[in-house]
Order: structure tokens, then sequence, then C-alpha cells
């Protein structure tokens, strides 16, 4: 029978057997089986997303395929969705392409998404195409439409088309709000090469912005808001990852500082966050923990390792206990910049300070301050020997990328091949890349 469902679906064969063994028992079917019905397929969907899995949507996508469930139009929403924040612009398209096969056309709020998806990949001409094809279908954009074009442009430092889609707002009477400011500001950050007007413009729309008025604070859809999405995951603002959180990480009302302050710490440029401070302090606005992050980040990428360890405990003695474990994350990226002694000591220190106050890494923080220390060339290998070790004691397994340098780094330092934690690194390592596809390799 599922044979015949992958014929009569339209999906290859091949591809089909490649998802299912068909003389599996129940039981061992069952076990592969990610559901069996629409309702338990879309609670996986939503369930993948929220953990952050979104690479299975696919496998999961084949798998109603195979069972021959008909996706909802709502499935493809989560599907699409689930693909943005994945940041996989191929799986986001596959899943359009899949969509109008059936029938069913994308509506506003798919289309955003796909634009927000070619913003995450900076890919502007794929955006522009998206927008046409909207029109083609006679489907309205809506402001958000715009706001992610502009954005998606604006990641791809196309300062010119950023500035057509703002005047084609203008002209059409829409306002310019903050996250408009804050694409501008991001189209200047990544329109190549820098020059000494960069830093002139970037000023001058941190000023313009506060013409915007809180009135028109959201123009979110009544749709983005019940799927979950903040604007500024939709338009990628530099402050995506966190506009869930709350506890005054940040506040929303800062955007335009927020991706000022960000791309200080992009250009190394010290005397632009000095001013942008001053500016802040005029508005009667206190830094809030994102502006803090991004002030220790631009001391350390200008390579004044003091000032940024100086930044650090300013912030931290204005703040009341306990201290929130983001700054000490900055302060050991930041320190690590160049792999310098003084900078991977204090890396060192503010480790060893953040296991002896309780503080955990998660796998995602863990692995990426591993990957940074393993670039480490000189010295005893000291900081990424502890990222590991407090990464083991939580029984947490750094990614495949991160073992892998790590590895390199070990191999490099001569080491007795029956080292403990060589040998057990090389395990590691095999047995993620025989879980990603490869096949087990000597080191």
């Amino acid at each position: 029978m599922k044979l015949l469902q992958s014929i009569f679906t339209g999906r290859p064969l091949i591809r089909a057997l490649g998802r299912r063994y068909f003389a599996a028992n129940p039981e061992e079917y069952a076990r592969r089986n990610y559901a069996n019905n629409l309702s338990e397929y879309n609670t996986v969907i939503g369930s993948l997303t929220g953990q952050r899995k979104q690479f299975l949507l696919r496998d999961v996508y084949d798998d109603m395929m195979l069972d021959g469930v008909q996706p909802s139009r709502e499935a493809f929403h989560s599907l699409i969705l689930g693909s943005m924040k994945g940041a996989s612009l191929q799986d986001v398209l596959f899943f359009r392409d899949e969509m109008k096969s059936m029938g069913l056309v994308p509506d506003v709020a798919l289309y955003n998404f796909m634009i927000s998806s070619c913003g995450k990949s900076k890919n502007s001409d794929l955006a522009v195409q998206i927008l046409e094809e909207m029109k083609h279908y006679e489907v309205k954009p809506n402001g958000q439409t715009y706001m992610c074009l502009l954005n998606a442009c604006a990641a791809s430092g196309r300062l010119d088309r950023v500035y057509a889609i703002v005047r084609d707002m203008t002209a059409a009477g829409l306002g310019l709000n903050k996250f408009c400011y804050a694409g501008l500001i991001t189209a200047h950050l990544n329109k190549k090469p820098v020059t000494e007007d960069t830093t002139i413009k970037i000023l001058e729309y941190v000023e313009r912005s506060k013409e915007w008025s809180s009135v028109e604070a959201s123009s979110g859809t009544a749709e983005t808001v019940m799927m979950g999405v903040t604007e500024e995951e939709l338009y990628n603002i530099v402050t995506a990852e966190y506009s869930h959180r709350r506890g005054g990480f940040m506040n929303k009302q800062l955007t335009v500082y927020h991706v000022a302050f960000h791309a200080c710490a992009e250009l190394k440029n010290v005397q632009m966050m000095d001013t942008l401070l001053d500016m802040l302090k005029k508005d009667e606005r206190s830094p809030d923990l994102f502006i803090m992050i991004q002030v220790i980040r631009c001391w350390f990428q200008s390579g004044d390792i003091d000032r940024g360890v100086q930044a650090f405990q300013d912030f931290v003695e204005s703040l009341r206990p306990p201290v929130p474990v983001d700054l000490y994350l900055a302060l050991i990226e930041g320190a690590m910049i160049g792999h310098t002694t003084k900078g991977m000591k204090v890396a060192e220190e503010t480790l060893l300070k953040m296991n002896s106050s309780g503080y955990f890494l998660n796998g995602k923080v863990g692995s990426e301050l591993l990957l940074a220390a393993a670039g480490e060339k000189t010295g005893e290998y000291i900081v990424a020997n502890l990222i590991w070790d407090m990464m083991r004691a939580q029984n947490l397994t750094p990614s495949f990328p991160a073992v892998v340098e790590y590895l390199k780094g070990l191999h490099a330092r001569d080491l007795p091949k029956d080292d403990e934690r060589l040998m057990l690194v090389s395990k590691t390592c095999n047995n993620l890349r025989t879980r990603s596809g490869g096949a087990p390799r000597r080191m």
C-alpha cells in the first residue's frame, strides 16, 4: 500500500524507498513513523520548530506523502515558517513549490516568510523575484512585505535597492518606522567598501529615526503574532535571536540603537560607539544588555583588551546580581579574538569564575566557544580543554565542526597516541562523522 501511495502522490519511487523499509514489522514501522494523521503531523512540525530541529522538516514531509496524508494550507504555513526560522532557503522554496503543485497559492504572510528567508541567505535578487511572483498571482503586498524586502536588500549591501524601496514607500504615503532606519543602517554597514561616509550616514539615521513615533510601533499582522514570529525575526534585525527573551535583555524602543551599536562592533569603530553613547545619554536612555554586549565587543574587536575588560566590570557594577551569563560570554568571546596570551588568560579566568558561580554552557554556546578556542595555534590549549571538560561534565557533545577543529589543535600539539583526551575526542569525532553520513576516519 505504501508503494502505491508513493506512486500516486507523484513522488519519485527512489525517494520513497530511501525513506522506508517496506518489510519492517508493524512495531518497527510505528517507531520510524512520525505521525498517523494531519493533526498529529501538525503537532510534530510545531514541536520540531520549537526544538530548533528544522532540518527534519523535509523528512516529516516525506513521511506525510508516504502515508498519503494531504498537507493543509496550515501545514504548509508551519513548514515554511519552520524552514524560515532554520534559515533554510532551499527548504522554503521546496515547500512553496509543493504547495503550488497542489493548487494552493501562498498568501501574503507566506510570501513575507519567503522574502525574509532570502534576507537570511543574503539573496536580494531572489527576494525581488518573489515580489514579482506575488504580483503575478495577484497577492497584494502589505507593509511587512516591503519591510522584509528592504531588509533583505540591506543584508546584501544593496544600498541602491534599499533607497528605491524607501522612495516607493514614501511616494505611497507610508511613513518610515524604526525597522526602515534599521535597514538603512544595515545596508550601509554591508555595502563595500566601507568609507568615511558610512559612519556619517549611520549616525544620521539614528538621529532621524527619533522622528519615528511609538504610535507606529508595530506593523505586525495578526497572523505573524499568532504564529509567534516577532518583527525582529521577520526582518532579520540583529536582535532577532533575543526578541522573545524577557527580563530586560533588550528595550524594543532602542531598535535603531541596537543596529547602530552592532555596526560599531563590526566596523571596530570606537569613536562612533562613543558618539552613540553620548546620543543615548542625551535621549535620557540607559544602555540595555544588548547594547552593553556590543560595547564590549567593539573594544575587543578593535584590539583593546584592557578597555574591553573594564567595560565589562563597569557594566557588572551597574547591575543587580546575578550577572547575566550573556555578559560573561561576550567577555570570553571577545578576549579570544586573535588568541593573544593576555586575551586567552582573561577567557580562562572568566570560564573558571562562571563554573564556580554555577553557570553552565548549553550545546550551542559551548560549541561556538570551543570552535573559537580551537583556533589557538600556540600555548597549552588551556581554554579549549576547559570548555571541552565543562561540556563533558554536563553530558553535552559539541557540534561536529567544533570537535573537528579541536581535534586538529590536539594533534598539532604532538600528544602521544594513547593520550586519554586525544583518544576520547577522536572517538567523538568519528561518531559524529558517522551520524552525518560520512565514513569514520583514522586521525
